[in-house]
């Protein structure tokens, strides 16, 4: 389960709508709508605190690091970025749909695919027009 639906789901076993939640959190409204619709993703991990310590669970129950992974490749390759990396997150976890790994040996996999992607990034970039690239490249 991703972090916005681990959020509208304890925010709504709570009770709690999502412009309560903003004020508590001190946070805008659309963040939490964004948030919550996987739109968007806590830049700062005092985020993740804030929002678990408001609905009682523990921060590492709604952050996960698939999370990262995507907001990292926005950060990075943008638009693009994010959406190869929520779909490279989304076909390996189709992968697992069987159950048949330990949680474990799922997230050492994980972990290896978002290192390939990293990689596979970086030696890419060669091939990118030159007028296309970033300054610092």
């Amino acid at each position: 389960m991703k972090f916005g639906e681990k959020l509208r789901k304890r925010r709504t076993e709570l009770g709690i709508t999502q412009a309560e939640l903003a004020k508590k959190a001190g946070l805008g409204t659309n963040t939490i709508i964004n948030y919550e619709k996987g739109k968007t993703y806590p830049q700062d991990r005092k985020v993740y605190s804030t929002l678990a310590g408001i609905l009682g669970v523990d921060a590492t129950y709604l952050h996960n690091e698939d999370d990262d992974f995507i907001a990292e490749a926005q950060k990075q390759y943008g638009s693009r970025g994010k959406r190869q990396a929520m779909e490279l997150v989304e076909d390996l976890g189709g992968l697992f749909a069987g159950g048949e790994l330990s949680e474990e040996d799922r997230d050492g996999v994980m972990q290896a695919m978002m290192e390939i992607y990293w990689d596979a990034k970086k030696k890419n970039k060669k091939y990118t027009p030159k007028k296309y690239r970033k300054p610092t490249e």
